[in-house]
């Protein structure tokens, strides 16, 4: 994944600090979520005013998270913003001898963390309301492994390479095909 254009690494501390604030958070996946959008359709699909958007949107720009896409203008005034990239990734191994890159890893973790409990609860809450056949595919689940290292590493190569074959498959615009959310976490837990 470290080569594929549609992939950013992250080293910087600044750059990964930038992007754990939850409305960049927020935005940097509506624009990965439904494509190019301005800064007015970006407000209305979060909620945040129209000028937080701005502000926040500079700051994605200023560490390349987000580029502008002038070309969907239709005037000099409309300014359109696109992702800079589909995923976002930074491997916590490579900044435990960093103590400020090790901070700001774990301040986007628990960032994006947050990000993905206040989606699953949104989840929970319309439910009730989903047509029983989406209700039916839903998992939710937790396992517990006794795994070397090594084997820790096959098991995040393999569940990449799922996700990866997954949303190879999953391409929008099919009949009856909605956005469908994977997370997935392995960790060696407390003792």
């Amino acid at each position: 994944m470290a080569d594929d254009p549609s992939t950013v690494h992250l080293t910087d501390a600044r750059a990964m600090r930038a992007l754990a604030h939850p409305t960049r958070l927020r935005l940097l996946g509506e624009l990965r979520r439904r494509g190019p959008l301005t800064v007015g359709l970006l407000s209305e699909h979060t909620g945040e005013a129209v000028g937080s958007v701005s502000y926040h949107l500079g700051k994605l720009a200023e560490h390349g998270f987000v580029t502008e896409a002038p070309d969907l203008a239709r005037d000099r005034r409309e300014r359109w913003w696109q992702a800079a990239h589909a995923r976002t990734q930074w491997e916590p191994v490579e900044l435990l001898d960093d103590p400020e890159r090790r901070l700001a890893s774990d301040l986007l973790r628990r960032a994006a963390m947050q990000r993905y409990v206040d989606r699953y609860l949104a989840y929970l809450e319309s439910e009730a309301d989903l047509d029983r056949a989406w209700v039916r595919g839903t998992t939710s689940s937790d396992t517990v492994l006794h795994l070397t290292p090594d084997e820790l590493v096959e098991l995040r190569r393999e569940l990449s390479e799922l996700g990866a074959r997954w949303q190879a498959r999953g391409a929008p615009g099919r009949p009856d095909a909605e956005m469908v959310t994977l997370i997935w976490q392995a960790y060696r837990g407390p003792r």
